[in-house]
């Protein structure tokens, strides 16, 4: 299996809500560091698994998107806690959307929120 993965950091804010967290109730910044992970069995006729310049520009263009922003007022997180595990998989589902490939088996994204605290959710591109 092979495994291309491409990485950015950015700087979003969030707030937790349902239950008490202590400071993490309140509106504060995190530095992220979101983890693309491509898997495939094969390699296309370039000997690519995929075309990479494609891949960062539509990861640019999503982290774009959440950059200096606050991730309660996204629809993806109405009425729900944006906690690192969702916005793992949230972050997944719109780069499924965005990056197509024949080869591709699976599209993995881990975010970090910090130093020792990371999510992720993968999904499988093959429809399997």
């Amino acid at each position: 299996m092979y495994t291309l993965a491409v990485k950015r950091d950015f700087v979003a804010q969030h707030y937790l809500i349902g239950g008490d967290w202590g400071a993490e109730n309140e509106w504060h910044s995190h530095h992220y560091a979101l983890e693309l992970q491509l898997s495939g069995e094969t390699l296309d006729e370039h000997g690519y698994l995929v075309d990479i310049v494609d891949v960062e520009r539509r990861l640019d263009e999503l982290v774009a998107r959440f950059r200096d922003k606050t991730l309660n007022d996204f629809p993806e997180f109405a009425d729900c806690n944006p906690s690192i595990e969702r916005f793992a998989a949230v972050l997944c589902r719109a780069l499924t959307a965005r990056i197509q490939a024949k080869n591709l088996t699976y599209l993995r994204v881990v975010v970090w929120e910090n130093e020792i605290a990371w999510a992720a959710y993968e999904t499988r591109m093959d429809g399997a």
